[in-house]
């Protein structure tokens, strides 16, 4: 039997940094920070694994690739979840699910081994709905953990439990800096995909540009709507508007520093980190009110929040902090304050006791459904 006071050994299931996005950052500074921790020892099971080089070249090809890496992660999968205490599985949504949590929720069931389930995606009430599998498998972990208090509220519509453990940010490296004075160097940070509605932040920033011509806007992350953003930005006669690309986890603070206010539009969201950083880096926030945005903003006290898909609000908002320096020292500040919230010293202990829960269940042999063709074949559709 597992001793309660004894280090706990945890297998974290999720992207490696070879894929950027938010899931890979979250995952590498969950696995920083239990690093020489006295309670937890974590590692991690990458659902991307590395190919063996003779067959590299065919993971160029995009089904091919996906066939090879998941011949890849099976075996890794039983390899690796053998020998932990709790499986931690960070989760997507749609094709991601079936691709990289469900295996790994299947072989942690074939080895007895206690499940987390940490589910990320802001489209969770579009996957929920539709996926029969995704429901089953919910009801049948052992933990479903969630970020925001929008997702947890999700699940509870469609009469799964959840609890919430906040994201994380690293105060220490994105320095605070105080905007005196506040100028219009604009910034954002979200990849280049539908789901981010960037095309309303360059609707934005050309009306801000008209009021202040020599306004910046710095476009952060890749896409596949990269070209079609670009040809938008010259339709609308934009100027000194940046598209930067890709930019690493470790770099992405000198972002923000050279920035004084942060935008964002999504249509669909959870708890983007971006918002964390721009907290804790002193630019002022402009977001869409998506998912579970206001959850960590809240209206004109830490960031202002406007209508999805509403460039007019957002232009509004953000002439207001450069017309309103108060306004915009008052909610930098708030900001800065509430990422105590997120720091890793407030968020510790609400892992520590999810894990040693679960792993005390999964010790003292309490009945758990495990059977996963039934979990799936019972899935209504």
């Amino acid at each position: 039997m597992h001793s309660p006071h004894s280090r706990l050994e945890i297998a974290v299931v999720a992207p490696s940094r070879r894929i950027l996005g938010g899931q890979a950052i979250q995952a590498e500074r969950l696995l920083d920070s239990w690093r020489d921790d006295p309670d937890v020892r974590a590692w991690l099971v990458p659902i991307n694994p590395e190919l063996p080089r003779l067959v590299r070249p065919l993971g160029r090809v995009k089904y091919v690739r996906t066939i090879l890496t998941q011949l890849a992660y099976w075996p890794l999968l039983f390899r690796e979840l053998r020998r932990a205490d709790v499986v931690h599985v960070f989760s997507a949504s749609y094709s991601s699910f079936l691709l990289a949590p469900l295996p790994a929720v299947l072989v942690a069931w074939i080895l007895g081994k206690p499940i987390v389930l940490n589910y990320h995606s802001g489209e969770a009430p579009d996957h929920l709905r539709r996926s029969a599998i995704a429901r089953a498998v919910l009801r049948r972990v052992d933990a479903n953990v969630v970020p925001s208090a929008f997702l947890e509220r999700v699940f509870t519509g469609f009469e799964l439990h959840a609890e919430v453990v906040s994201n994380t940010v690293d105060v220490d490296q994105f320095a605070f800096r105080a905007r005196e004075p506040l100028g219009p160097r604009l910034v954002s940070t979200r990849n280049l995909e539908s789901l981010y509605n960037v095309e309303c932040t360059l609707r934005a920033f050309q009306r801000v540009q008209q009021q202040f011509p020599d306004a910046t806007l710095t476009l952060v992350g890749a896409g596949s709507r990269r070209s079609a953003l670009m040809q938008l930005a010259e339709e609308l006669g934009l100027s000194h508007v940046h598209f930067v690309g890709a930019v690493r986890p470790q770099d992405i603070w000198r972002c923000y520093a050279d920035a004084d206010i942060y935008v964002q539009t999504p249509d669909i969201d959870n708890m983007p980190l971006s918002i964390l950083e721009a907290f804790a880096s002193g630019c002022p926030v402009v977001s869409t009110d998506a998912g579970g945005v206001p959850a960590i903003v809240t209206d004109r006290t830490n960031g202002l929040l406007v209508p999805c898909g509403d460039a007019e609000a957002a232009a509004h908002c953000v002439i207001e902090l450069l017309e309103s320096p108060e306004l915009a020292r008052a909610i930098a500040s708030n900001a800065r304050a509430a990422c105590d919230a997120y720091r890793w010293s407030t968020v510790r202990p609400s892992w520590l006791a999810v894990y040693r829960r679960v792993a005390k269940r999964g010790a003292l042999g309490e009945p758990r459904d495990y059977d996963a063709a039934s979990a799936i074949g019972s899935a209504d559709p």
